[in-house]
């Protein structure tokens, strides 16, 4: 969300896969992100707010990487091309906030940081001594009753130490389902918005909020109709066709792409994201006002750039691996995918 008044900018990655509510644990997950984001549940709303469908237009995608995309130069220090922040990360699931933040280092950021659970650092450290990795997140079955307001206070007051230091926060990759993470990060996301720092949400919203799920034929009024009822964030929703909303416009992204589906590719998605967002701010605030590119909002800009990076380091990724491309394969094409559109020299 880019919202003129001090507003942090906040960007949702939505699928239409696995919107089903199929368990208490997941309606949890649902509430936490809603509250999140300060929207609420409208029911019967896809039927009641069709909107007239008309095909997005196709993004500019290359030309606006290659417009964001900040040049090599020898003058500049560590972490002005980017610091990225991955919250999640539990027990269960190590390899999401790695994926995430490592894509982040890939495409060019200077620095990326993994807030996780005391459990899941070990692991992710050892994944990647480039990530830097705080374990300060707390699961319930690590604390009792009592001590939860003063645990979930100190882990706030510790990522919000660092807040000012990111350019964006990627919230979600491996959070798992834990009542009481959800809780904490539900405050850190509160003091993101407060500080200003854009946010990439990984979650499912649409059939939480609009009540209904997401179909091809009505994809982008029913997306349209989900931007606006939660603030106008910016949704990017994976597909054959990337689609992408800030409730204003609906742009599509369907070049490159691979008919491969292994596990993670939304992780890279949002560590990507992250990183053109900060690039897309810095493109914007470099302007001064003299922005030629369209559309001008950065959240959009992010998500499209993300998603046709991914997409081509995807396809680049299957031409080589066939039915074997995994998500690390994927990954190891980010830099390549950009120097080919965008030469470093």
């Amino acid at each position: 969300m880019f919202v003129k008044h001090g507003m942090s900018q906040l960007t949702s990655l939505s699928s239409a896969r696995n919107c089903t509510l199929s368990s208490s644990a997941v309606l949890r997950r649902q509430h936490f992100l809603i509250r999140s984001l300060g929207g609420g549940v409208h029911s019967n709303f896809c039927t009641q707010n069709r909107m007239q469908e008309t095909k997005p237009l196709e993004a500019d995608a290359e030309n606006i990487l290659r417009a964001i995309t900040p040049t090599l130069d020898p003058t500049r220090h560590k972490g002005q091309a980017g610091k990225i922040a991955v919250i999640g990360g539990c027990r269960e699931y190590t390899g999401a906030p790695y994926f995430a933040a490592i894509s982040a280092l890939k495409i060019g950021a200077d620095l990326s940081h993994v807030f996780c659970t005391k459990d899941a650092a070990p692991v992710i450290k050892s994944y990647s001594p480039e990530l830097i990795v705080h374990p300060i997140l707390e699961e319930s079955y690590s604390i009792g009753d009592g001590d939860k307001k003063y645990i979930s206070g100190k882990v706030v007051a510790e990522v919000d130490k660092w807040m000012e230091r990111f350019d964006c926060l990627v919230v979600g990759p491996g959070l798992g389902r834990d009542p009481f993470l959800l809780d904490c990060v539900s405050e850190i996301i509160k003091q993101a918005r407060q500080s200003n720092v854009p946010i990439v949400l990984d979650g499912r919203l649409v059939q939480k909020v609009l009540n209904c799920e997401v179909n091809d034929q009505d994809a982008q009024g029913q997306l349209l109709s989900l931007s606006r009822r939660i603030g106008g964030v910016t949704i990017l929703r994976k597909g054959k066709s990337d689609l992408i909303t800030d409730g204003e416009i609906v742009k599509s992204v369907s070049i490159y792409g691979s008919p491969r589906r292994c596990g993670g590719q939304g992780d890279i998605l949002s560590g990507s994201v992250a990183v053109f967002l900060s690039w897309a701010r810095q493109y914007i605030l470099a302007a001064e006002g003299n922005v030629t590119l369209r559309p001008t909002n950065p959240t959009v800009l992010g998500c499209i750039a993300g998603s046709a990076l991914l997409r081509k380091a995807a396809s680049l990724a299957f031409e080589n691996r066939k039915r074997s491309t995994l998500t690390g394969d994927i990954i190891e094409y980010l830099g390549r995918s950009l120097e080919d559109i965008c030469p470093a020299y």
